[in-house]
């Protein structure tokens, strides 16, 4: 890959992303499969500024032997230097990248079961600190290609020929053209045109009707709102994008409405293991019966991490004749395959979606109707012949998509 287009990106996710502001703190969590890129983010972070970049590698395969090897006990641990990190982040307003290279089966044969308790178990300690930093710092989750990912997604080829070609498809998703800062402004301005839009309608559900057998109703929060794009921190006011790529419009559903069946069009990859070929039934906004032919006891336990797990925290809107769908790449990773066409988020809404929440209290949000919990994963179920209907407060239908498409 040429390094003119490498630096491009680069300097897109430090300048747009994360929106790395003089004086900042910076971490980059990442794998050992891009140094040399890892190397020009840092380089634009000084650059933008920064005052400090701290670059958190990570290695699957070590990361699957704490897992096999390490107690029930030690896993569940929130120790002291954990707790003063995160103080940090919450003193400082850390900037955080997230640069996934993951494999999507690198985490195959693991104990589900005592992974999840680890993660219920130190959530609490966790949380508070979670909870100090929402809305208030930047953060940015972008990809570089892993081998192990590359030759998942086109295994016909070499290893250095699949990491190439993934290069190629992440750097176009990322819209890494002749200026692509340029580029995500003017993305960024037609997300906000299809947000006013539906916001103008004051629908209050979305009713969703496929041939694959999705048959779903969700309702909209009463005091929501859709948004997309880009960000802005409540304490500084800097305007970040936190995923690259992304096309979706969003809003987070009224906890409790939700109704029906969904059938999931790709792959979930879930903590390096692939749910595949499943199916969703609400009732009362509960996911209450699951179907899936690979993997099926995980997702089982993800929707069983605590209390707020079965219902949903997002509802997305994405066209089905978008970029990353358009590419026909599968690309078993949930940052791209959720930016390919509609999808639902199970678990912990955001607070964003709920008009005024700027002056609102985490509880108050919830009691507004955002749903609460540890977790927040994306599935995908947007489909070629998918139609949704919005209802308005006043009984209007509303034609929202049309054979997987806007109709707006």
């Amino acid at each position: 890959m040429q390094k003119r287009r490498l630096k491009k990106y680069a300097k897109l996710i430090v300048k747009c992303g994360l929106n790395v502001k003089r004086g900042q703190e910076v971490i980059i969590r990442c794998g050992l499969d891009q140094p040399e890129f890892v190397t020009m983010v840092v380089e634009e972070c000084y650059k933008a500024g920064a005052e400090r970049v701290k670059v958190e590698w990570s290695y699957q395969p070590v990361t699957k032997l704490a897992y096999e090897h390490r107690s029930l006990k030690s896993l569940s641990d929130f120790t002291e230097v954990e707790r003063a990190e995160w103080q940090r982040k919450v003193d400082k307003l850390t900037c955080l990248l997230w640069l996934d290279s993951d494999d999507p089966d690198g985490l195959a044969g693991t104990d589900s079961e005592k992974i999840a308790q680890a993660n219920v178990a130190r959530y609490p300690f966790i949380k508070p600190f979670r909870e100090a930093l929402n809305g208030k710092y930047q953060w940015c989750i972008a990809a570089v290609p892993g081998k192990e990912w590359a030759k998942k997604i086109f295994p016909g080829l070499s290893a250095s020929a699949a990491v190439e070609k993934l290069w190629e498809a992440i750097l176009t998703a990322s819209r890494v053209d002749d200026d692509p800062i340029a580029a995500w402004k003017a993305h960024n301005e037609n997300l906000a045109r299809h947000c006013n839009l539906l916001n103008g309608f004051r629908l209050v559900s979305l009713e969703y009707k496929s041939s694959n057998g999705t048959d779903f109703k969700v309702g909209l929060n009463p005091v929501g709102r859709f948004v997309g794009g880009g960000e802005t921190t409540l304490s500084k006011k800097i305007y970040y994008n936190p995923n690259i790529p992304s096309e979706e419009v969003f809003t987070s559903p009224m906890r409790g409405m939700a109704e029906g069946t969904v059938v999931a069009t790709k792959p979930l990859s879930y903590q390096g293991k692939l749910i595949e070929n499943f199916r969703i039934r609400f009732k009362d906004g509960k996911a209450v019966e699951v179907h899936a032919e690979k993997n099926q006891d995980v997702l089982e336990k993800m929707i069983s991490m605590d209390e707020g797990a079965a219902y949903l925290g997002e509802v997305a809107l994405i066209a089905y004749d978008s970029p990353i769908n358009n590419s026909g790449i599968l690309f078993y990773n949930t940052l791209f395959d959720e930016n390919a066409s509609c999808h639902l988020a199970l678990g912990k809404g955001f607070n964003e979606c709920v008009q005024g929440y700027e002056t609102m209290t985490t509880e108050e949000c919830i009691k507004a109707g955002i749903n609460e919990s540890m977790i927040h994963v994306d599935f995908m179920m947007g489909s070629k012949d998918m139609d949704i209907i919005g209802v308005t407060a006043d009984g209007k239908r509303v034609q929202i998509f049309k054979n997987g498409n806007w109709a707006i």
